[in-house]
């Protein structure tokens, strides 16, 4: 299956929104039962999620952190419906994956998100742990954690060391987190487009709005379909010898940027 672009997060406790959020073109879908969902509803989330996994395609279930109260209730839900991806809030050692993978049998992977500064810190540690999908970064959590209050260039240096350490342990490029704004396509796009541009390969959605543009924003693009067709065309043309596109020069590294624009092309989701 192609790398999701989009997750969209919904309710555990809202079961009406299910097939919704099948139907709304995210990657994929993650049924919730953490920051959605209040500590009183939390019994009635898991049992609505238990509920529905059997007659569901693989899903995506975020469950509460290591050492909530719910933990333990959470994991062994997700162990008996045999969920697909296991999202691990407030990861912080590799020993919780550790566990999850051993309770699951291997049959579940993890995506663990860094919200904490511990998180960061132990980040290259946990994105080499067995059964690791992809990291993702649960932006408004790690501000709180350091006492950060923007989310813009005070974040720009821990973005980028998940996505270098992402590539360090072979993982694909990690998932940024959310915005908040629900009526605001444009800071949609803008933040999707900035997680693309610092090297990330998806994003968490929070509303079905969302999902269209950051799909957008992570796919390919016609002008960039376009410029990769005309810098292999070149290259198949020349032989070997030197060549320009469109003004500049095309070496090795820029020839292989065009191939992996094709090749995500042909892969990505319709």
């Amino acid at each position: 299956m192609p790398t999701p672009r989009s997750y969209l997060f919904v309710p555990g406790n809202r079961p009406e929104r299910f097939a919704k959020a099948l139907a709304s073109g995210a990657d994929a879908v993650v049924l919730d039962l953490e920051d959605a969902v209040a500590p009183h509803g939390k019994e009635a989330a898991r049992q609505a999620v238990a509920a529905w996994l059997p007659s569901a395609p693989p899903m995506h279930v975020r469950i509460n952190g290591v050492g909530t109260p719910w933990f333990e209730d959470d994991l062994q839900m997700c162990c008996e419906a045999g969920v697909h991806v296991l999202i691990l809030p407030k990861a912080e050692h590799p020993a919780y994956i550790a566990d999850i993978a051993a309770r699951t049998k291997g049959r579940t992977q993890v995506l663990p998100m860094i919200e904490s500064a511990l998180g960061m810190w132990n980040a290259m540690d946990l994105a080499r742990s067995k059964y690791v999908e992809r990291l993702a970064f649960g932006a408004i959590d790690f501000q709180h954690d350091l006492s950060i209050s923007a989310d813009d260039q005070e974040l720009l240096y821990f973005r980028s060391q998940l996505v270098l350490v992402s590539r360090v342990a072979g993982l694909a490029p990690p998932v940024d987190g959310v915005t908040t704004a629900l009526d605001n396509s444009e800071q949609v796009r803008k933040d999707a487009m900035r997680a693309k541009r610092l090297g990330f390969g998806g994003k968490s959605c929070i509303h079905p709005a969302q999902v269209q543009q950051v799909n957008a924003c992570f796919g390919v693009s016609p002008d960039e379909l376009a410029w990769a067709r005309r810098v292999v065309d070149a290259a198949g043309s020349a032989q070997g010898a030197a060549i320009a596109v469109d003004g500049q020069m095309v070496d090795k590294p820029v020839l292989a940027r065009a191939e992996a624009i094709l090749d995500n092309a042909s892969a990505q989701p319709l």
